[in-house]
């Protein structure tokens, strides 16, 4: 298993322990170099986002990122977690409609994986 798909599976394990709403997946691979995937999850509120992001910078941590980046935790509306190969943002609900990541960057995905 490669550092990513480590890191991967942390992170998907951490946001069902911390009860992230929504969560989807989205494979970069051939979209961009940014990256290899990337999360996104929504919280219920700004303190269980900030909860939220916080058990993922441990859990990336552990799972063999030394230094991941964190933008986003001042007012934990939307917080993006750069972990290398894996990029995670946790949204507020509001935040995450507004934005729309998912429709962004998963054209070619079928309706229904698409989260509403």
């Amino acid at each position: 298993m490669s550092q990513s798909d480590r890191v991967r599976a942390a992170v998907l394990a951490c946001l069902d322990d911390t009860k992230a709403e929504d969560i989807v997946t989205i494979d970069l691979a051939g979209k961009s170099s940014i990256a290899d995937c990337m999360v996104i999850a929504s919280g219920r509120s700004q303190r269980h986002v900030g909860s939220v992001a916080d058990y993922l910078v441990e859990a990336v941590k552990k799972a063999g990122c030394k230094t991941p980046r964190v933008e986003g935790m001042t007012h934990s509306d939307w917080v993006l977690i750069d972990a290398g190969d894996v990029l995670v943002h946790v949204f507020r609900p509001e935040v995450r409609d507004f934005y729309n990541l998912e429709r962004l960057w998963s054209a070619d995905m079928p309706e229904d994986q698409l989260a509403n």
